[in-house]
């Protein structure tokens, strides 16, 4: 079986398990274990997993983290389970945290079941990070995801490899969280770095405020930009429309449904202006008769918007807000979707 297939049916474990598993025991049997054995370990072996692994640290004697994993009689990754019930953001991992420190593992694992969390000693040497470089939702990730989990299986695994790629995670999730921020709300800094490339003169309080708005508004046409170039490269080979092959209606019926190169093309800007506040794997389209849906998680309960672009005359965008109120609004052009960016950003937040 392949590695994504055994992922999905680890999701599907874990899916099971939010509902039926009530303790940790219970998380360890029915996600934790099936996980370590995707990962290519025995957990029957002790070789390779060793429960309850016991390495004293200082004067604390006894204590215990639940696995460690070993490659070549080396403890290489040390994990610690939570229950399903919990959350890993609330979790105090503090064994995780010393043991780190006294055995020659790099790495290190907190999950719940729902989520792995995985961490490493990149901020200074032997001392585990406070933070993640990497986490992986078993139930909602894309397949760059499982590639990413993919470099910790035991026959393929690097610890060269996976703390080079774990530096890289880190950096490049807190340069485009600084990105993002400043693209809602530019700070003096970001500004006045800008400021000196377009600014002859002192850049004043004054100046400052003056050009916020044009950096701004400078940003989202970059993004619109690159999203347009990106939209031209996909649709240009194509016809004017395309048949959605299976097509579901708002019925669960299979239809012969046709989705329109227009339609396409504003799913993908909605796709993208949701961005900014979920994952781009949980918008999805349903096309119907009269009007093409954008849902999250597919689900008709999380309306995201509408397009009824069946009209010869005009193209009419639907919008919804938290009480599943829905606005109609006339499209001059497809274009006209990103002055409600906000709008549409704020209902995609809503199902967070």
């Amino acid at each position: 079986m392949e590695f994504k297939e055994q992922v999905a049916n680890l999701s599907k474990r874990s899916t099971t398990a939010t509902q039926k598993a009530l303790t940790e025991e219970a998380t360890k049997t029915s996600v934790v274990l099936p996980f370590i054995q995707i990962l290519g370990f025995d957990p029957f072996n002790l070789d390779e997993v060793v429960p309850e692994y016991i390495s004293d640290v200082g004067t604390k004697k006894g204590e215990k983290v639940d696995f460690a994993l070993k490659i070549n009689g080396e403890t290489t990754i040390l994990i610690e389970v939570k229950p399903i019930t919990s959350s890993l953001g609330n979790a105090q991992y503090s064994q995780l945290y010393r043991y780190f420190g006294v055995t020659e593992a790099k790495l290190a694992i907190l999950t719940n079941g729902k989520e792995a969390w995985f961490f490493s000693d990149i901020d200074a040497p032997n001392k585990m990070d406070k933070k993640p470089f990497f986490k992986f939702d078993f139930q909602k990730h894309s397949d760059d995801e499982i590639d990413e989990l993919s470099r910790f299986q035991k026959d393929e695994f690097s610890i060269e490899g996976i703390l080079e790629a774990a530096s890289a995670l880190k950096y490049s999730h807190a340069a485009a969280h600084y990105l993002k921020g400043q693209l809602d709300e530019p700070d003096d800094e970001f500004v006045k770095m800008v400021g000196r490339q377009i600014h002859d003169g002192m850049l004043t309080k004054n100046v400052v405020e003056q050009i916020r708005p044009a950096i701004q508004s400078a940003l989202e046409s970059i993004i619109r930009d690159r999203i347009q170039d990106r939209l031209d490269i996909a649709f240009r080979p194509k016809s004017e429309t395309t048949k959605a092959e299976g097509t579901t209606s708002e019925d669960g019926a299979t239809s012969d449904v046709i989705t329109t190169e227009d339609e396409l093309q504003a799913f993908m800007m909605v796709k993208a202006i949701a961005a900014k506040s979920i994952s781009t794997d949980r918008v999805t389209i349903r096309d119907a008769k009269s009007y093409c849906s954008v849902f999250i998680d597919d689900n008709n309960r999380k309306p995201l918007c509408r397009f009824y672009f069946n009209s010869k005359s005009k193209n009419v965008l639907g919008l919804f807000n938290e009480s599943k109120g829905e606005e109609k609004i006339d499209l001059g052009s497809l274009e006209d979707i990103y002055k409600y960016a906000e709008a549409i950003a704020q209902t995609a937040a809503s199902y967070a």
